[in-house]
């Protein structure tokens, strides 16, 4: 018996990384899993990966900047499985970096655009179909970039902190309808995202990850997972508005090498566009 048996969940931003490792959690536990993504291929894996498995999945192709696209990918899960009981609004970039001064504000625009108002529009859609079925779990994806912001993340760093107010404001607004509200803050963890572009690749990424920290080893995406079947399961049902830091110990401050949370990969990297070049806006 699964921790989330019965339950359906939404998971945008689920083709790699920490959005996969969460799919393949969920569908693991029990739930039917709508795995939402602009990387169809990889997106395609995911699913062919949890159905070999035993679990129960579907594919939405999704730009967390559509709000179309977002209206639609709910619209998919309730037609396919007549409920919604998780949202994991996990989709991001790294968004506009450099100096205050060098920054476009389209570029800040933009990164607000899919950070922020993206997990905006993840909780305004999850609220009547969570309503319907007696509650449910909304979780997003911030940061410790939220917690202790660092130069040349701005953006971001603003955009999650954002993230994690909107998460105690929509907790208010919601408890009463038994709709749980938290977020997940990662520390450095293991994915493309930070890696793609780096000197070194992965395992350079790696090495450096296991200095940052006191318990010396990188994040790996099966640890936000971990903590995000917990928030979604009914083991946390007494948990909402939080903020939930998964980061080994950055944030106390005693890196074993300091360190400062944030990319080293190209700005505008999307999560959940894997191997594929930002389209043109």
């Amino acid at each position: 018996m699964g921790q989330l048996d019965g339950k359906v969940a939404v998971i945008t931003g689920a083709a790699s990384g920490m959005g996969r490792a969460a799919a393949v959690r969920f569908a693991k536990e029990g739930a039917a899993v709508v795995v939402a993504d602009l990387n169809s291929q990889a997106g395609e894996q995911t699913i062919a990966d949890i159905t070999a498995a035993g679990g129960r999945a579907v594919f939405q192709y999704t730009d967390v900047g559509s709000d179309k696209d977002l209206k639609a990918l709910f619209d998919r899960a309730l037609s396919e499985y007549g409920r919604l009981d998780i949202t994991f609004n996990n989709a991001g970039l790294g968004g506009a970096t450099g100096r205050l001064v060098d920054i476009a504000a389209e570029d800040w625009d933009k990164t607000f655009v899919i950070l922020t108002r993206a997990v905006f529009l993840g909780i305004k859609y999850s609220v009547e179909p969570m309503r319907k079925v007696g509650g449910g779990s909304i979780i997003s994806t911030a940061s410790v970039g939220a917690l202790r912001p660092a130069a040349g993340l701005h953006a971001y760093c603003a955009a999650k902190a954002a993230v994690v107010s909107l998460t105690q404001s929509a907790a208010i607004e919601l408890g009463r309808d038994h709709i749980r509200v938290n977020c997940i803050c990662p520390g450095g963890i293991l994915t493309p995202l930070v890696y793609r572009g780096m000197p070194g690749g992965e395992e350079e990424a790696r090495r450096n990850m296991a200095r940052q920290q006191p318990i010396p080893r990188a994040g790996t995406p099966e640890d936000i997972a971990a903590m995000a079947t917990f928030l979604a399961s009914d083991e946390a049902q007494w948990i909402t508005g939080t903020a939930m830091v998964v980061d080994g110990g950055l944030n106390t401050g005693n890196g074993r090498a300091g360190f400062a949370p944030g990319f080293s990969g190209p700005s505008f990297q999307r999560k959940d566009r894997t191997n594929q070049p930002p389209r043109a806006k």
